[in-house]
């Protein structure tokens, strides 16, 4: 489950846990666990993340929560080959956005 975020420069922990209806320990986890996710720090220390950032934790929540992916097969994943699961990745985002739409064109006839 994924809901989308305004366009915006930044995004606070709480919005991004929001988006992925998970916790914030879970997103601070999964910022220190994966070198793909660099979160920027403000002046208090409170992290700020990037549309990439969101982006890449999609990619993650795709791999562990929909794929079924340990933490580390995960890493792998992305390591071994990172440019594939991207472009898998935006694949089935495009698709499953048809299939929305489609459901909603025959909801309507």
């Amino acid at each position: 489950m994924y809901i989308e975020l305004p366009e915006k420069r930044y995004y606070k922990i709480g919005e991004v846990a929001k988006a992925f209806g998970a916790n914030t320990s879970l997103i601070r986890f999964w910022a220190n666990e994966f070198d793909i996710i660099n979160p920027k720090k403000n002046a208090k220390g409170n992290r700020l993340f990037t549309k990439e950032d969101v982006d890449n934790f999609r990619l993650i929540y795709n791999l562990v929560k929909e794929r079924g992916f340990t933490l580390d097969g995960a890493k792998q994943k992305l390591k071994k080959n990172p440019n594939k699961v991207i472009s898998n990745h935006e694949i089935i985002s495009r698709l499953e956005k048809v299939k929305a739409e489609l459901k909603k064109i025959k909801n309507q006839l």
